[in-house]
């Protein structure tokens, strides 16, 4: 009953999520829009690391450094191609390759996982340093000019697949990447339900015994590796395709940051959780940036040791807690009481 009972509610979850994609760009102003548009973008970016660290095991302290490759690649790609779905495609596939490459080396060289939050942190510091440094004529990739710490302007925006000469309106732009974290979300939902996704958990909890089993977990947390840096990537080509600009900021060591901060406040080891954290952040961010009175980095940590005292968990994993809760008690007052059998006299009593 419980299990029908949550599959009931995860349909009409899904099913209200599609109703407000689609109705959203009528009941919300344009700069409204634009701005949970934003927000779907970083939350497709907080899918990744909530993939890779709360069902793999795997903190990476650079998430950002396969979300900046991601941008750059489509950002160079539009800029050559003038389509962007090419651009599209490599923002998934160069972030995934560079991955594949990466977690080789982290994962069947046996570093241990506090080593591995290092190296992915240096790689991200790398990549902002060789970005930054490509200011000339002479660093460019075809017609894309890499512009060093200027960045790269006037990206082109999507457009229709192999179409150029039809680019997206602001509301088509949200409904894409509306529509990508929607499909992210299931995917990975899918991908945690399958046997391959059991192990990923599997050697999340016992590397030793999954081994003993048969599984190689080397193997198992590359591709969930994998998995993440191409999901980074995609990210990177929403958040571009959103500002049309991508610079080596990008790889900043502060959205490293924002991106566990995110998964910490919704709730480790789930999906929606990083989800509400993301939006709930970015949202707080957006609204300290147009007044002066208070310093975001203050109000993001504050909010960051508030519910690491208050809410360890976070605020799905105690809301769901709170619920299953609250279910039980609604059932156990509807189901009847046991009555109490009569009590027996002696013979000849009254």
């Amino acid at each position: 009953m419980t299990q029908r009972l949550s599959l009931m509610i995860q349909a009409l979850a899904v099913a209200t999520a599609i109703v407000v994609i689609a109705l959203a760009p009528g009941m919300l102003e344009i700069f409204t829009l634009m701005q949970v548009t934003l927000f779907a973008a970083m939350a497709v970016l907080s899918l990744s690391l909530a993939f890779i660290w709360g069902f793999g095991g795997i903190l990476s302290f650079g998430q950002t450094a396969f979300f900046g490759l991601g941008a750059y690649a489509y950002a160079i790609a539009a800029i050559n191609f003038q389509d962007s779905t090419q651009g599209i495609l490599l923002a998934i596939f160069v972030p995934a390759v560079f991955s594949a490459i990466l977690g080789y080396f982290v994962f069947y060289g046996r570093i241990s996982d506090v080593y591995l939050g290092v190296i992915t942190l240096t790689v991200t510091l790398i990549l902002f340093n060789v970005v930054n440094s490509t200011s000339g004529d002479e660093y460019r990739i075809g017609d894309a000019m890499l512009g060093g710490f200027n960045g790269i302007p006037a990206v082109p925006t999507f457009n229709m697949p192999f179409d150029p000469s039809s680019p997206l309106s602001p509301e088509a732009c949200w409904w894409v990447t509306a529509g990508a974290l929607l499909a992210v979300y299931l995917g990975l939902r899918l991908l945690l339900a399958s046997p391959f996704g059991r192990v990923i958990v599997a050697v999340r909890e016992n590397e030793t015994r999954a081994s003993l089993l048969g599984y190689d977990p080397r193997l198992i947390k590359l591709v969930a590796f994998i998995f993440g840096g191409a999901i980074a990537g995609l990210a990177g080509a929403l958040y571009v395709n959103w500002g049309a600009f991508v610079g080596p900021t990008i790889f900043s060591l502060s959205l490293s940051a924002e991106i566990i901060i995110w998964i910490t406040i919704g709730g480790l080891g789930t999906l929606l959780g990083p989800i509400i954290g993301c939006i709930l952040i970015e949202y707080i961010v957006a609204s300290i940036g147009s007044q002066q009175m208070l310093n975001a980095n203050l109000v993001l940590g504050t909010v960051l040791v508030l519910f690491v005292l208050l809410l360890p968990r976070g605020l799905v994993p105690t809301a769901r807690d709170l619920l299953l809760r609250l279910f039980t008690l609604i059932g156990r007052s509807r189901s009847p009481e046991t009555a109490s059998p009569p009590i027996a006299h002696p013979a000849g009593a009254k």
